[in-house]
């Protein structure tokens, strides 16, 4: 059964996401770690529990879940996958980045895209894709139907939803995505956000002032 693993990373405090299951492989989602005492922390983890990173995968792109994904390639040999729509944040995102004064040595182009559906395999677990764009594009959430949980990127969080008012972001296209993607999920489904605390799709279905089915 696979193991979730939550590190909150750089100003933005975004969750990086690490998933392994009792084969010791592991994917790393959105991985964020913006100096080396968080890469270290990571890596770290990785090394006491004897684990094997085989997959590099991101929600989305914006520059605060980005910053990791060299580290990450380098010192693991992955390939970073991503949603081919997300390559419009990468051109400029070493100098978007200095802006807000995070360190990034260069923005990591997706070798792998991913597709609404498609099944990212590791060790004996499997995990699906789900196109959610709205909060920016080429956002992807990843769903384990086995326990169940979503790793839900900046599309949905406790309460509250991704914002859009950046580029590539859409108030419809966010909701349409939640109903349509999320919501759908049964109701005892956790949700891992890419800030803050977990919750619940049935919570949210109930609760969250933005989009509650009414």
């Amino acid at each position: 059964m696979i193991q979730v693993k939550k590190f909150v990373f750089n100003s933005f405090q975004v969750n990086t996401y690490l998933l392994y299951d009792e084969t010791r492989e592991c994917i790393i989602i959105d991985a964020a770690c913006a100096d080396t005492e968080e890469e270290d922390e990571l890596l770290n983890f990785i090394e006491y529990h004897q684990l094997k990173p085989v997959r590099l995968l991101s929600t989305h792109s914006h520059i605060d879940h980005i910053l990791g994904n060299a580290f990450a390639e380098e010192k693991f040999g992955l390939k970073l996958e991503a949603h081919a729509d997300s390559m419009r944040y990468l051109k400029d995102a070493t100098a978007y980045a200095s802006s807000f004064g995070l360190r990034l040595s260069k923005a990591i182009i997706p070798e792998l895209f991913l597709e609404d559906g498609q099944q990212i395999r590791f060790g004996n677990s499997i995990v699906k894709v789900l196109f959610t764009p709205g909060h920016a594009s080429g956002s992807v959430c990843f769903f384990c139907e086995e326990v169940p949980f979503v790793i839900s990127g900046d599309v949905l969080f406790y309460q509250s939803i991704g914002r859009t008012d950046l580029p590539g972001g859409n108030y419809d296209e966010l909701k349409n995505s939640i109903w349509g993607k999320l919501f759908v999920l049964p109701d005892h489904t956790l949700v891992y956000p890419g800030h803050g605390p977990e919750t619940s799709i049935g919570s949210e279905k109930v609760d969250n002032p933005f989009v509650a089915i009414g």
